[in-house]
């Protein structure tokens, strides 16, 4: 498995590649947008862990033949050792799919699959949560599942919905500190999960580390910087990857002194979900409306 800081600039690169809009594209073209053929696959391989849990949460699941490495949920899904990093049309086509969905076109994998006759879906990273619900719709089209995908979406706008009516109102915007990893790499409120704070009425402390946007909304922050910001709350996506926690953070030189260390609010997000965007969407605005409904008004 490829380590924390590549994959991290894998995932950024493609959300950098997409900051004006989402990207979708079928080989060979279809008749229309996100149907792969006149019949819906029965042998479908995603190379995309965010894919891979939208397919199994449209009930298409039994049509999933394999995923990528990467694809850890749900529980069950046919993990393999192929990879979306570095696909290798070879052994994508050796499992004998009908249909490949991506997430990123590296080493133009789609034309290499279309050569040996493998229909692919490509549903890159998405600019917004609109782009999230066309991908949903596109990819229900493109598997059989439109109805389901149509379920999908409109429980996730009302789950989304109820969620946001719960954020507290404030006269200023309580600001956050959200950790890729270890090394301090972060967001800024002009990324796609800079959005979905926002949703939560929270503001990125590393709005100014970034302001040209010459990072790509992903700057690396210095221990002096953050500590000057002093975010009223922190965000863990680095959990899993690389071990770190609240009690870690507080370990730090410097940052014991931090409000959000001081006042508990390091909160330690899944990984997972945090780096995804799909249906678990919601589970992540769920964690960020919950931390902040923590914080007293005023």
């Amino acid at each position: 498995m490829r380590s924390m800081r590549t994959t991290l600039l894998a995932f950024c690169a493609l959300l950098v590649a997409c900051a004006s809009g989402a990207g979708s594209e079928m080989s060979p073209a279809p008749a229309e947008p996100g149907v792969a053929t006149a019949e819906a696959p029965l042998r479908i391989v995603s190379l995309s862990p965010t894919h891979t849990e939208t397919l199994f949460a449209l009930g298409a699941g039994d049509q999933v033949i394999a995923v990528d490495d990467q694809s850890n949920y749900p529980e069950g899904a046919p993990t393999t050792d192929l990879s979306g990093f570095q696909p290798n049309v070879e052994a994508i086509a050796g499992y004998e799919p009908d249909l490949v969905v991506l997430s990123d076109d590296i080493e133009d994998v789609s034309a290499g699959l279309q050569a040996v006759g493998v229909d692919t879906l490509l549903l890159e990273a998405p600019a917004s949560l609109d782009d999230v619900y066309d991908q949903i719709a596109r990819l229900g089209m493109a598997v059989g599942r439109e109805e389901e995908a149509a379920d999908l979406v409109a429980s996730m706008r009302d789950e989304i919905d109820a969620l946001v009516a719960e954020v507290p109102e404030r006269a200023e915007p309580l600001r956050y500190y959200h950790e890729l990893d270890d090394q301090l790499y972060t967001v800024t409120s002009g990324t796609f999960i800079g959005q979905v704070y926002a949703l939560a009425g929270l503001e990125s402390v590393a709005d100014a580390a970034d302001p040209g946007g010459q990072a790509g909304g992903y700057p690396q922050l210095s221990p002096e910087f953050l500590v000057e910001a002093d975010p009223d709350l922190i965000f863990l996506a680095d959990v899993k990857c690389c071990g770190q926690s609240a009690a870690t953070v507080a370990e730090r030189p410097g940052l014991s002194a931090l409000t959000a260390v001081q006042q508990g609010r390091v909160i330690e997000l899944d990984d997972d979900v945090a780096s995804r965007w799909g249906p678990r969407v919601v589970d992540l605005l769920r964690a960020m409306v919950e931390a902040t409904a923590a914080v007293p008004v005023g």
